[in-house]
């Protein structure tokens, strides 16, 4: 019998890695709610700022923005360095969602800051369901979200193996992942560094990959998930190559 959904879901890692001290026994409950006027305008403003930054520091180049669908969707990125998470910020400006160390929110003003900027919380290291329900409830609100596929920040040219959270959430909710190939970054902050360099950066927005049709049961095959997976893992290794070769 092939498994479905709540097979897929035991095995789904937000954010893997080991739990840091400190951080909360599960990531705390998400208000999902329609951005709010302020909210949209702080995104939109912060995310304009450091797109016109970007462009004259690191000559960020955006290409293939003809292929983003109709929101919502699932961004899947490549993650090579710190600054990836606000790089994406630049392939169009209206607010998207991003994964958070649940060990932020121990702070209640900063905590509210990255709330208002689209973050929520994610307990590193265990397959946190209140964040899974969090990512379906975000994409059914018509919000899209960006999950970074490989887990962490790797080295290499190479991407790493990925875990089938995006491609979960995307079965599940019927929204499309679009893939997104980021060259320049590792060499502008790599791994460990304490200063961004100014490096010249691209983004490669790839073609959509759509879930296929339910069965009308609501339930999620382990198979078509897998199976997104591998697509988005051959998708985004192209993506990457061109993105370096660009950014070189």
């Amino acid at each position: 019998m092939a498994e479905t959904e709540s097979a897929a879901s035991r095995e789904f890692e937000m954010a893997p890695g080991p739990i840091e001290r400190g951080e909360p026994a599960r990531a705390p409950t998400v208000d999902v709610h329609p951005p709010r006027w302020y909210e949209k305008g702080s995104y939109t403003a912060l995310s304009g700022l450091f797109h016109g930054l970007a462009k004259l520091y690191f000559r960020l180049e955006v290409r293939g923005r003809e292929h983003l669908p109709p929101a919502p969707y699932v961004v899947s990125p490549v993650h090579r360095s710190n600054i990836d998470f606000i790089l994406v910020s630049c392939i169009h400006s209206t607010r998207m969602r991003y994964m958070g160390k649940a060990s932020i929110w121990k702070y209640p003003t900063l905590g509210r800051f990255f709330s208002m900027l689209g973050a929520f919380p994610v307990r590193r290291g265990t397959a946190d369901r209140e964040s899974l329900r969090t990512c379906m409830r975000i994409i059914e609100n018509g919000e899209s979200l960006v999950m970074f596929p490989e887990g962490t920040r790797r080295e290499g040219p190479k991407v790493a193996e990925l875990f089938d959270g995006p491609a979960f959430v995307a079965a599940r909710t019927g929204a499309p992942i679009v893939p997104i190939g980021i060259g320049g970054s590792a060499q502008a902050m790599p791994l460990g560094a304490k200063f961004i360099k100014p490096h010249k950066i691209v983004l490669m927005v790839g073609e959509p990959i759509y879930p296929p049709a339910g069965d009308g049961t609501g339930r999620v095959k382990r198979r078509v998930v897998r199976e997104m997976t591998e697509q988005l893992g051959v998708d985004l290794q192209a993506l990457y190559d061109e993105a370096r070769q660009r950014a070189e």
